[in-house]
């Protein structure tokens, strides 16, 4: 897509679900290697459009906005399919990919069975391994669920899939094919590891947004008195971590991270850390010293109230070192500074702040978010028990 020039059409480009997310509820699809896209919200977007400077190492990349329809083939199965340029200001330019076409031109006749979910995957992590022909995530833990039975076993990750089943059959029931629809393009923050280990944090004390029905809000408090949101100001949602020694994903859900208490919460953690062999303490100090210099930036952000948003935490499952990655087909090349480590802020659609444009009156707040900063400050503490060894 880079190098092309403004007058040169670019082609349609079948959207795929992205197999890496693993909480949310909206779809989020790949576009392609490098970006991603989620249905266009207006609050969001205005907070990417004058996002602060500081904050932009925290937060994906915005690339800009493309029109999407939903096309149903003659078996009744439904695709979406993004027309970049049509209907819309071409703001695609911008997209740093590879280059070349995007792969997901292979898809003309795709129909989202398991089979189609592994090749997507595989396709997705070019070069790399799993160990048997099907998507090898497990939800078996070495942990114990909630009430102390063991989770469910299952093949793959089920999240991406689950929640966008769940946005083609309602964008079916209430739209035509040809209706265009808006979609943000955001950087694929996971492309550049080889197994990427997720973890999707809610952060903070409170969820619900200031549009929130009376309900809504009465239904987000709930969650949040219930989970380690009310206590610690931070719940999982989500997460992804590479067993090394079965060459299994394991893969826990919302509703696990909301059954949790806090010293469940710190256990959890903790398995987010084990590669199935051992702690990846080389981990723990790198997420702290971002973790605090996020803190620094979010304590310097008056009036934004960040919520129902989350933070991701990242690393890779395949440990690099030194020498040893030369014979991958194709190496992960980080430079000479390895990012081995990520922090990322998401989810944004909930976020107000004085100055919104999607919102010319939003509630005014005063000061940094206090109800995130304590979420941090918590993560961080149980973060550094665990490098001390407690």
């Amino acid at each position: 897509m880079v190098g092309q020039s403004p007058a040169e059409p670019r082609a349609a480009v079948l959207l795929q679900p992205f197999v890496h997310q693993v909480g949310g509820h909206t779809s989020m699809l790949t576009y392609d290697e490098h970006t991603i896209c989620k249905p266009l919200v207006s609050q969001e977007l205005s907070f990417y459009e004058s996002l602060p400077l500081a904050m932009r190492q925290f937060t994906p990349q915005y690339k800009g906005i493309v029109s999407v329809h939903l096309k149903k083939d003659s078996l009744g199965n439904l695709t979406l399919i993004a027309s970049p340029g049509l209907g819309q200001p071409d703001t695609c330019g911008r997209l740093d990919s590879a280059g070349g076409d995007p792969a997901v031109t292979l898809w003309h006749k795709c129909k989202w069975s398991h089979t189609q979910v592994t090749k997507t995957f595989k396709d997705s992590c070019p070069g790399k391994m799993l160990l048997r022909t099907d998507l090898q995530y497990h939800t078996d833990s070495l942990l114990e669920d909630a009430n102390g039975k063991q989770a469910e076993r299952k093949s793959y990750n089920p999240w991406g899939l689950h929640c966008h089943r769940q946005h083609l059959n309602r964008m079916s029931s209430k739209h035509n094919e040809n209706k265009l629809h808006q979609f943000l393009l955001l950087e694929n923050v996971v492309s550049k590891y080889s197994y990427p280990c997720i973890l999707d944090l809610k952060m903070g004390t409170r969820q619900h947004g200031d549009d929130a029905s009376e309900e809504k809000k009465a239904r987000h408090i709930k969650k949040c008195e219930q989970s380690t949101s009310a206590s610690l100001g931070v719940r999982i949602c989500g997460m992804q971590v590479y067993q090394a020694d079965t060459g299994h994903f394991l893969c826990k859900d919302k509703y696990y991270g909301r059954k949790l208490s806090p010293e469940g919460f710190r256990q959890t953690l903790r398995q987010f850390l084990c590669n199935g062999n051992q702690l990846r303490s080389d981990l723990l100090e790198p997420i702290i010293l971002r973790l605090k210099a996020l803190l620094a930036v979010i304590r310097k952000q008056s009036s934004y109230r960040f919520y129902s948003s989350s933070l991701l935490i990242i690393y890779d499952g395949q440990e690099h070192k030194e020498g040893v990655d030369q014979h991958l087909p194709f190496p992960k090349t980080h430079g000479t500074n390895p990012s081995r480590v990520d922090v990322r802020m998401i989810d944004f659609a909930h976020t107000t702040f004085k100055g919104s444009k999607s919102n010319p009156n939003p509630t005014l707040y005063d000061g940094p978010d206090h109800g995130y900063i304590f979420g941090l400050e918590n993560l961080i503490k149980i973060l550094q028990s665990l490098l001390e060894g407690k």
